[in-house]
């Protein structure tokens, strides 16, 4: 087990005031059960989970009340026991201010779980397919910000191999501690979690990544992995650098490995997770329990009681801010996330959601916004650029609304750290005009998408056109010809009845000419009897019973005479 080793670096970067110690000073609270719930059913990259409750319903803790509906989508579980009061638009946190549908819940405060089980020692003998299911099934996704469903993470796909498994503990951005926290107090929950993953995944290789400037979170790590002597698990600390906590350049730094442009670490055999993320598997796979709450840290100008709660996914943000004391008069906005990446909150009203790992107030020193400059090429966004891109090029781009141009400069790999526009000595927002871009360009393909789609559309129904009036003039051909056969059937019937009359006229006028013959005959052989007269009784008899057998023997002739009168008729038909 190593826990220093040569290291990689990224290019550029920042070294930024941290501002960290005052929400790690104190211990991690449970936030207070609200009264009302309301559930975002889009909290993760991806389709958004379709409700299974209705109005009315009652609902127990760790209960789906949303399910997938979609490969990218993920499911949606009820926080807390309670009722269903609602299913509508509610504000939710957004850098847009949108509203979005909830699932409104209004708590009964008695916490009735679905159901639980004691924590398994048996998760790694889980066929690797089915903790992907279950990890699916609690609705976890990536917690680090990005919300990606992480099931699909989990599956890197027949052709590809996990070289190297890695845990996002950097946290590189000032004033967020939720995953500082979450290492301090849940080391081994988190290895676990790491074990499940690395055996979902077939990894030969695991490392957690933290900054140094986290001794506790690393402390405690070191000393959970002792018990076990896990010999492929490397915790590993590196420098303070913003932002090295970004999935590309911490895999630069712990691996000296690059993500080609335009791909994933999965292209070069690396699978990167975030710790919060690690700890939410081992919570769904160990003891059934879904992904319902999570650390957030609230602290900033305003805050008395900087620290890290956990809290309800749900849960109004005022509420929470309430609880760590907040002072509005010393608030002039609040920000979700950090100060480098993080957005405005429009309504404290909105819920905490699967992503939120921080709740930042800030009172603006600088009273008026400052003057918005040209551009005078000085060269420093490029300097900074942690993805080795050209944000100066960028922005004359996508200014011009070139997005074509914005593409040729690689602008997708741009991860919207902020460190050009921090360093700009023209205060331009460049991290603006990057998602404006981004914005319309996606707009662009789903409107390819749409004229792709309705075009196939037009030409399939051109084609089912011209296919069933070939298939309807295919009918009326054959409709046409059963016709003709059958007046050709008719035609020819009538025919047969002339001939078969004919042939029975004909038939007859030989039987006639045959009979006459016979007759003729027949007259020809009659004989007068001569000298019967004085004949005896007896003797009549005798000459009785002989002409009567002479009779029978004439027309047996006869008859048999007719017969062969009848079967040379036949032949002559027939012929």
């Amino acid at each position: 087990m190593m826990y220093f080793s040569k290291l990689g670096h990224f290019h550029g970067g920042l070294k930024l005031e941290q501002h960290k110690k005052e929400s790690l000073a104190s211990p991690v609270e449970m936030a207070k059960l609200p009264k009302k719930l309301y559930i975002p059913v889009q909290q993760h990259i991806g389709a958004a989970a379709e409700p299974v409750v209705n109005v009315g319903d009652k609902v127990r803790k760790a209960q789906v009340i949303a399910k997938a509906t979609d490969y990218l989508s993920a499911a949606i579980h009820a926080p807390s026991s309670g009722t269903v009061i609602a299913i509508k638009e509610h504000p939710v946190a957004h850098p847009s201010g949108k509203t979005a549908l909830c699932i409104v819940i209004e708590t009964d405060g008695k916490e009735n779980w679905r159901w639980r089980k004691e924590p398994s020692p048996d998760f790694l003998n889980i066929d690797p397919s089915a903790l992907r299911n279950i990890i699916r099934e609690a609705g976890i996704v990536g917690m680090g910000g990005a919300g990606f469903p992480s099931y699909i993470k989990m599956n890197p796909g027949y052709k590809n191999t996990v070289s190297t498994l890695i845990l996002n503990g950097a946290e590189c951005e000032p004033y967020i501690t939720c995953d500082a926290k979450i290492m301090q107090d849940q080391p081994r929950e988190i290895i676990n979690g790491l074990l499940i993953m690395r055996h979902a995944l077939q990894a030969e290789n695991c490392i957690i990544g933290l900054e140094d400037n986290k001794p506790e979170a690393f402390k405690a790590l070191v000393d959970a992995l002792h018990e076990d002597e896990l010999k492929f698990i490397r915790i590993q600390r590196i420098p303070t650098i913003y932002p090295a906590g970004g999935e590309k350049q911490l895999i630069k730094v712990l691996t000296k490995k690059e993500v080609p442009s335009g791909g994933l670490p999965i292209d070069i055999n690396v699978s990167c997770h975030n710790v919060a993320t690690a700890l939410a598997i081992y919570r769904a796979v160990a003891i059934q329990e879904p992904l319902i709450s999570r650390y957030v840290t609230v602290t900033g100008d305003g805050i008395k009681h900087a620290k890290n709660i956990e809290v309800l996914i749900g849960t109004p943000i005022s509420e929470i801010l309430q609880q760590c004391s907040i002072d509005y008069d010393n608030v002039d906005e609040i920000i979700i996330g950090g100060p480098m990446m993080g957005f405005n909150l429009h309504n404290d009203k909105s819920p905490v959601i699967k992503t939120t790992n921080c709740i930042l107030t800030l009172k603006n020193k600088v009273k008026t916004t400052p003057t918005v400059m040209p551009c005078i090429r000085c060269g420093e966004c490029a300097r900074v650029c942690p993805a080795q891109l050209v944000p100066q090029q960028l922005y004359w781009y996508a200014k011009a609304k070139d997005f074509d141009g914005t593409q040729k400069y690689n602008l997708f790999d741009c991860i919207e750290c902020g460190c050009c526009a921090y360093v700009c000595p023209s205060n331009i927002p460049l991290v603006q005009y990057y998602r404006y871009a981004k914005t319309e360009i996606y707009a662009q393909e789903r409107d390819t998408v749409k004229s792709n789609i309705a075009r196939e559309r037009h030409e399939f129904r051109e084609f089912r056109i011209e296919r069933e009036k070939t298939e309807k003039a295919e009918k009326l051909r054959k409709k046409k010809e059963l016709l003709q056969n059958k007046k050709l059937k008719e035609k020819s019937g009538q025919d047969n009845d002339i001939t078969t009359t004919k042939k029975e006229s004909v038939k007859n006028d030989l039987v006639a000419q045959a009979m006459a013959r016979i007759q003729q005959k027949n007259d020809s052989q009659k004989i007068i009897k001569k000298n019967v007269s004085n004949l005896t009784t007896e003797q009549q008899n005798t000459i009785e019973e002989i002409d009567k057998r002479r009779n029978q023997q004439r027309e047996e002739k006869i008859k048999q005479a007719h017969e062969n009168d009848n079967n040379a008729q036949r032949e002559t038909l027939k012929k």
